[in-house]
């Protein structure tokens, strides 16, 4: 029989429950958090950072096809696989002009975490694995 902790952290819809939502958010504040320090090691500029921090949001434009479709695009711009292969291709190449793109990617990748918006489902855009989100979260 599984214990009270046990059934408040499982979830039918695949999301991830309270306690660990919070840990999931105090980590993508974190990732934010260091990208912001990386940045400022890079002396980059503020404006590209500032110009190109929504980018990754452009991915909603997925869900004009479809939730699947949506989904997809949401997740390849929001996961930390495409800014860390980017970061390693820089470093990998000597190319550095690429490594602040990286790192704006992924402080928005953190932003997005910190404040809820996990990774999507394809059932729609308010089925995340950090827990339902917007309009899905009143059903």
């Amino acid at each position: 029989m599984m214990e009270q902790a046990e059934l408040q952290e499982a979830s039918g819809d695949g999301a991830v429950q309270t306690p660990l939502q919070v840990v999931l958010r105090l980590e993508g504040a974190a990732i934010m958090v260091l990208s912001l320090l990386l940045y400022h090691q890079l002396q980059a500029s503020w404006w590209l950072f500032a110009l190109l921090f929504l980018v990754p949001d452009l991915s909603f434009l997925g869900y004009l096809a479809n939730a699947r479709i949506g989904a997809l695009a949401y997740n390849c711009a929001h996961s930390l696989v495409g800014p860390v292969s980017l970061a390693v291709l820089s470093q990998w190449t000597g190319n550095h002009e690429l490594m602040p793109f990286a790192v704006i990617w992924t402080a928005h990748v953190g932003f997005d975490r910190m404040l809820g918006y996990g990774l999507k489902y394809g059932r729609g855009f308010g089925y995340t694995h950090l827990g339902r989100i917007g309009p899905a979260a009143r059903v």
